[in-house]
């Protein structure tokens, strides 16, 4: 066991096992807040009221362990500490903590930071009755309520899920010798173990207590009244704020626990920093709990130059938003195409998914003669996405159009031929055939990673992607959506060149290059070395590539601008959300199909969902907020 000179806890790595995981009864919606209980070995370190762990599932999709605090710790008979962490429904990660079972096995760190400090008033106490702990004021070995008469109570104040450690911090208090003061959204929970002298709880919905925030309870006014020495909060940031604003009017002292994104738990990753009159200091080593004066509220406007967007009105429970989007003059039902490449032809998937719901389908890339792919393993996973060399199988645009096509156009998805080609001679020949069918749009692809001769190597360059699509959009009058590859260093030219030679949208971005090594042989994995990668970690570049080539096209004369269809490692409607704030119209899922095939659905419906919650009446209303 390590403390430091003050008796706080040092963090260590521990593993520690589920006793129990339940939703928190008062929580509204049921649900949101779960009530976990683990296990740690004999011997362990109890912590200090107001520290925090770092707990991560063993068994876990989410790369860093998620920063909890404290709610109650218990010393078992055996020598066991079995800690309770309260965590609010908020992500992937919190999602899998809450929905661990008895016997789960959580790697932690911790306990990690500071404590909440004793109050004076407790302390004084304490010494001129001679006793050294609080646990002995709290077990009897003080009179409280004739000890603390001529001493000013403190006040505790929790809001949200910030309640848990402040209630935890209440439990090391002798009973009566404080007030507390709980603010929630709806409702009210982890007030069981609370022996306030005073305890008001308000919410925002008028649900238990006081209707509304915190500030409807409590004042300069109110501070003044209860005549309190000290006060200790947790909660979300503004509530904070303005603790700290009244008591700083009113003069008394305040420390405030606070919360920031954390890798590591104990001072090392340097991004959990804290905005104070003494610099940035750590909320996992020099915090979590701050003394509130030091503390610098910076309001939040805007973001890299960015305005926040104002709050707006749900949209009313009779109006539905619209997600049609435009592409090339033609009309989609929705944004979610499925990608080329890992759809086949739609008619695959129908009997795992109801297919008709898509607002697209673009095919497998088409050349003009069949091709057999590229020789060797095709497929080779990561652990966070895919890499393929397929090297473009496909039956030939000539057997397409007699077999493929009628099928994708009974379907209710507007089908996308997308077209690639060994020669500029093949491009034009293949769309030529195309031209001469029902199919709605072209996806003129010159950015397939995985093929020796034409793909990518038209894509790299302004002239190559310019000779391609004008050579194209002579032959052909069908909408024509270019598709683009990460690879080139000139992309926002190379997509302003595909523009003025004729295309109508852009899609980007195709696979990302990669090499994956078989270490056992000591050989590449791919019989091309290199082999193209798309999931979940392409992500955020991808959502880079997509904003600065919007940002390139907004720069031209409205009638010239065209819509760009984001792909890259979309999993979730938040992916999705995220691409059409970075300035897509539409966007292709692929890769997650293979994990889950009701990824798109699951997109369309939560696309849905969000956009009737935050007011946005269509596509449109939300596309490119954060565009400068």
């Amino acid at each position: 066991m390590f403390t430091d000179c003050q008796g706080i806890p040092y963090p260590v790595f521990a593993k520690g096992e589920v006793t129990d995981c339940a939703f928190v009864v008062g929580a509204i919606p049921f649900g949101s807040v779960s009530l976990l209980k683990v296990r740690l070995e004999s011997g362990s370190q109890e912590p200090a009221a107001g520290q925090f762990y770092m707990l991560h599932a063993i068994r876990s999709d989410v790369l860093l362990g998620r920063p909890i605090s404290i709610y109650h710790s218990e010393k078992k008979a055996d020598g066991s500490v079995e800690l309770s962490f309260l965590i609010l429904l908020k992500g992937k990660g919190t999602r899998e903590l809450c929905s661990l079972e008895p016997g789960d096995k959580l790697n932690l760190i911790g306990p990690c930071g500071n404590r909440f400090p004793m109050p004076k008033s407790v302390v004084e106490c304490a010494r001129s009755a001679c006793i050294e702990t609080t646990e002995e004021l709290n077990n009897g070995g003080f009179d409280t309520a004739s000890g603390l008469l001529n001493h000013r109570r403190v006040l505790l104040i929790g809001g949200g899920i910030g309640v848990a450690p402040v209630a935890g911090f209440a439990e090391t208090l002798p009973p009566k010798s404080y007030d507390f003061y709980a603010s929630f959204k709806s409702g009210s929970y982890a007030l069981e173990n609370v022996k306030a002298d005073k305890l008001v709880i308000t919410t925002d919905d008028g649900s238990v207590g006081v209707h509304g925030m915190l500030p409807a309870a409590l004042t300069e006014d109110t501070l003044r009244a209860g005549n309190y020495s000290e006060v200790f909060a947790c909660g979300p940031t503004p509530m904070l704020a303005y603790i700290q604003k009244i008591c700083q009017a009113v003069g008394v002292k305040c420390w405030l626990s606070m919360e920031a994104h954390m890798a590591c738990g104990v001072g090392v990753c340097l991004g959990c920093v804290i905005d104070t009159t003494e610099g940035k200091k750590r909320c996992c080593k020099e915090g979590p709990v701050f003394d509130g004066d030091i503390l610098i509220f910076k309001p939040v406007t805007e973001v890299a130059g960015i305005k926040v967007q104002p709050r707006r009105e749900p949209l009313a429970a009779d109006v539905q938003p619209d997600l049609s989007v435009n592409i090339g003059g033609v009309t989609l039902p929705n944004p979610v195409i499925g990608s080329s490449g890992t759809f086949g032809f739609g008619v695959e998937y129908k009997t795992l998914f109801d297919v008709n719901r898509l607002g697209g389908i673009s095919s497998k890339g088409l050349t003009l003669e069949p091709r057999q792919g590229n020789d060797g393993v095709r497929l080779h996973e990561t652990p966070s996405g895919l890499m393929n060399s397929i090297g473009l199988q496909n039956p030939g645009i000539p057997h397409f159009i007699e077999h493929e096509l009628p099928e994708m156009l009974k379907l209710k998805p507007i089908a996308i031929a997308n077209l690639s080609g060994s020669s500029l001679e093949t491009y034009v020949e293949g769309a030529k055939l195309l031209d001469a069918t029902e199919v709605p749009l072209i996806e003129l692809n010159i950015s397939c990673p995985n093929v020796s001769a034409g793909g990518a190597a038209f894509g790299m360059t302004c002239v190559g992607a310019a000779q391609a699509v004008s050579a194209v959009r002579a032959v052909t009058k069908k909408p024509l959506i270019v598709k683009l590859t990460p690879q080139s260093h000139e992309l926002n030219q190379v997509a302003l060149s595909c523009i003025e030679a004729g295309a109508d949208a852009i899609s980007l971005c195709n696979s990302f290059q990669g090499i994956a090594i078989d270490i056992e042989r000591g050989v590449p994995v791919f019989e091309k070395l290199k082999a193209g990668f798309g999931g979940p970690a392409v992500r955020p570049m991808a959502v880079r590539l997509v904003y600065e080539v919007v940002e390139a096209i907004n720069q031209l004369p409205a009638e010239k601008r065209v819509p760009v269809i984001a792909i890259g490692g979309i999993a979730t409607w938040e992916d999705a959300v995220e691409f059409i704030m970075a300035g897509a119209s539409a966007l292709q899922v692929g890769t997650n199909t293979f994990a889950n095939p009701n990824t798109m659905i699951e997109v369309i419906d939560g696309l849905a969902a969000f956009m009737k919650r935050k007011g946005y009446h269509n596509i449109e209303e939300m596309r490119g907020i954060i565009q400068k």
